[in-house]
């Protein structure tokens, strides 16, 4: 088969970003002029989430060592649902890839499955939370706000989602999911959010916006009385920063990578255009005929949610899937559809011009395929020949290189002949 030949582009970015995060964090805490709400001494336990925040390290070091500062003891604790296996010490490795360990923080690390029933919905859904989160003084929830993978509302992935399913732990998040099929998610995370922030003694909330190039834009504090609102006004901009591709159509688009940390569902439905979460319509654009999957990355410890949002996959691939870890995830999650294995190829060369023999009668020379590294490294892409006018008639794109083949190696799998990303733009991957 004759492949498109393809060039190497950028999107034009200029994002904002906090150059000294801990610094910024240690600012945002300050204003809010905790020491007349702080129990002198007091236990407060800060959340440590799964979801690959950038700099998460750096954000819950300065929280705790401000904190400490004000007089309390702080901790941390994993509020993750069901990731990490479902185990305590699963989600205390999660933490650990992401460089939060008590001899990098400072502090304690307290991981549990125990939960309590701080109490039920008016349409029975009891409300869970971690064991030791419910035993502290004061509760400091951290997180990134950005848009959900599963549904639209004023506040989606952010501080009240932890609250909601990330500290119910395994059995709150799995109960909580269940309740959405009935209700919704947009219903339910801003109403137990609210019924929570009534019941537990949230001290603040430390929130962060990522731009598309995952570096953090913004940090913001913010006090209980007022979480709700804020973190409204800052998914706003997290939709405003969301890094996107800059087709609303393809004929095939090659995805490098997979994983956790890089979106809950191993690839952002945002980017790509596919939900396959009941009962949500799918999106109108962008259009993606075929979507394919080529590899895990090593952090999501063979967590393979979202393969199922691909149409084809590699043997690479399917060899790292951790079948508990997905598994466990998913059906907490209800994302059945996006954890089935897709059609898998031994190779590369394979799986690419199987995809191709799937588009209709355009010819693979004349095929607009798009190839990124994963939904979070939008900046640069490779993409081809086809494209080419489209891309001319755009100031925000610019072309970098080629035309050049797709190059294979002796056992069929992709060679980087140019790289497609330079060397100084990668991302230090600190909260990947």
């Amino acid at each position: 088969m004759t492949l498109p030949k393809m060039y190497r582009i950028r999107q034009k970015l200029d994002p904002p970003v906090v150059t000294d995060v801990a610094g910024a964090v240690r600012a945002e805490i300050t204003r809010l002029d905790l020491r007349g709400r702080l129990k002198p001494g007091g236990r407060v336990a800060v959340t440590g989430g799964s979801r690959g925040v950038a700099n998460i390290a750096a954000i819950l070091r300065a929280t705790c060592d401000s904190l400490k500062t004000l007089g309390a003891n702080p901790f941390i604790v994993p509020a993750m649902g069901s990731h990490g296996g479902g185990t305590a010490e699963g989600q205390r490795e999660v933490l650990a890839r992401y460089k939060v360990t008590p001899e990098s923080m400072g502090v304690s690390i307290l991981s549990s499955m125990e939960t309590v029933e701080i109490g039920r919905m008016s349409w029975g859904l009891p409300v869970l939370v971690d064991r030791h989160a419910s035993e502290a003084d004061h509760i400091v929830l951290v997180n990134r706000v950005k848009p959900h993978t599963n549904f639209r509302c004023h506040v989606e992935s952010g501080l009240m989602k932890m609250l909601v399913i990330g500290l119910g732990k395994h059995q709150g998040a799995l109960l909580a999911h269940r309740a959405a099929v009935d209700i919704g998610l947009d219903r339910m995370v801003p109403e137990v959010g609210r019924y929570s922030l009534g019941k537990l003694p949230i001290l603040f909330g430390l929130g962060t916006v990522e731009n598309a190039r995952h570096q953090t834009a913004r940090v913001q504090a913010m006090l209980p009385e007022v979480l709700e609102e804020t973190e409204a006004r800052m998914l706003k901009e997290a939709w405003s920063l969301l890094g996107r591709i800059p087709f609303d159509f393809l004929h095939l688009l090659i995805v490098d990578e997979i994983g956790k940390e890089i979106s809950g569902t191993g690839m952002d439905p945002n980017v790509i255009g596919r939900m396959y979460f009941h009962p949500n319509e799918e999106p109108k654009t962008p259009r993606y005929i075929r979507i394919l999957a080529r590899d895990l990355t090593a952090r999501t410890a063979g967590n393979a949610v979202g393969m199922g949002l691909a149409d084809f996959g590699t043997r690479r691939l399917a060899s790292k899937v951790d079948f508990h870890y997905t598994y466990t995830n998913a059906l907490t999650g209800l994302s059945t559809m996006r954890s089935k294995m897709p059609i898998i190829f031994e190779t590369d060369r394979e799986a690419i011009q199987g995809a191709l023999k799937t588009i209709g009668l355009t010819d693979p020379p004349d095929a607009k395929v798009a190839r990124i590294r994963n939904t979070l490294a939008l900046e640069h892409l490779q993409v081809s020949e086809p494209l080419l006018p489209e891309i001319r008639e755009r100031s925000d794109l610019e072309i970098l290189g080629g035309p050049f083949e797709f190059r294979f190696s002796e056992a069929g799998d992709l060679v980087e002949a140019p790289p497609l990303f330079p060397v100084e733009w990668l991302p230090d991957h600190e909260g990947d």
